[in-house]
């Protein structure tokens, strides 16, 4: 030991260890921290962004279990985990009819629905339903909805960001009782959605509107006799129990689906994590959900015969043609309605029959 002769000394080794102490301050909080240039902590940076995604189908449902879970493994993986994305399956995070709101609110990051639980809210993408437009398969409905979105940027989505457009392809109609004629169809009461819903009033039946994830009850219990969807909803939803027959119309009706999010959400996102998503989306749209209902429906086509003793119907092309004709007028009707909000209805109308012939023709 030795002993401080001098306050001059003494102030002096007070200094030094004063400012030790202050150093070892400094280290210790950058260690600690992290902090980088841009203020964040290294602890912030490495911690993945969660996104959450609410959807309609049943968690059982193949768009759940393959399509959905597979875009969520492939965000995950060109993200380098830096993105994760959770899945709330058959709405419970969101209503269908409320997904897209519930979306431009923050109630989720993410949604997927379809433009028909909220007819006039998507007055543009509502002419992928338009009657009387052919659609050879869903891959070629979806590529038509995806073209009409590049062309016209329809305002009506603008308030969030789309990920991708995909349809189900023509609906047919899934009934009790046999549809061979408008005769049979004449007050027969079918659930329907959107455009649907006029179309089959054209024809004579008697449609109620509800969603899809309220459909099985409604057959089961007699409130409808009759579901106007795709053929893939017999297995997805277990239509299968509670119908008999199956009436092929590809001209009556089709459905397009969203997956969109929220947009402050994605202008938060870092550019490069946003250009690995854009990428994943094109890829995952030419790749998988384009056609995903095309496989579900070949699928439950395989399934249907193996388990059930349901009646599929062909229309005559005669009575084709009746119903056709019947339906045409809703198309100017919907032109109309489109111009009234200020939109070209025409030249939309226009756009969906020649890109429908030129996919038609490509697939």
């Amino acid at each position: 030991m030795f002993k401080i002769k001098s306050s001059k000394y003494m102030a002096i080794l007070l200094l030094l260890i004063l400012t030790s102490v202050i150093l070892l301050a400094g280290c210790s909080g950058s260690e600690e921290d992290g902090a980088n240039e841009n203020g964040s902590t290294e602890s912030e940076t490495q911690k993945p962004i969660e996104l959450k995604l609410a959807h309609f189908w049943p968690s059982t449902h193949l768009m759940e279990t393959d399509k959905v879970q597979g875009y969520i493994k492939a965000v995950k993986q060109a993200t380098g985990g830096r993105v994760i994305i959770t899945s709330y399956p058959g709405e419970t995070l969101l209503k269908s009819v409320e997904t897209y709101d519930g979306v431009v609110n923050g109630v989720a990051d993410m949604g997927i629905s379809c433009v028909a639980y909220t007819k006039g809210k998507f007055p543009t993408m509502e002419v992928c339903e338009a009657p009387g437009i052919t659609y050879n398969n869903a891959r070629v409905a979806g590529k038509v909805a995806m073209g009409i979105l590049q062309e016209m940027n329809p305002k009506e989505f603008q308030d969030t960001k789309v990920m991708m457009l995909f349809s189900t392809g023509s609906a047919d109609l899934l009934t009790k009782t046999p549809c061979e004629n408008l005769d049979d169809l004449k007050g027969l009461e079918i659930r329907s959605t959107g455009q649907g819903t006029e179309t089959l009033k054209k024809l004579g039946a008697t449609p109620v509107s509800m969603p899809q994830t309220e459909v099985f009850d409604a057959l089961s219990k007699g409130v409808v006799k009759g579901n106007l969807a795709p053929f893939e909803t017999l297995k997805g939803f277990k239509f299968a129990e509670v119908v008999n027959y199956v009436t092929k119309t590809p001209f009556l009706s089709n459905n397009t689906f969203f997956m969109v999010m929220n947009l402050d959400k994605w202008d938060s996102l870092p550019g490069d994590l946003q250009q690995a998503i854009e990428e994943v989306n094109k890829q995952y749209f030419d790749e998988e959900m384009a056609g995903a209902l095309d496989e579900q429906n070949e699928e439950a086509m395989k399934w249907v015969e193996e388990n059930y003793d349901l009646k599929i119907i062909t229309l005559s092309e005669a009575e084709t043609s009746k119903w056709i004709e019947m339906i045409k007028p809703l198309q100017d009707d919907y032109v109309s309605k489109v111009n009234e909000r200020g939109l070209p209805g025409q030249e939309i109308l226009d756009l969906a029959k020649e890109l429908a012939e030129k996919y038609n023709q490509e697939n």
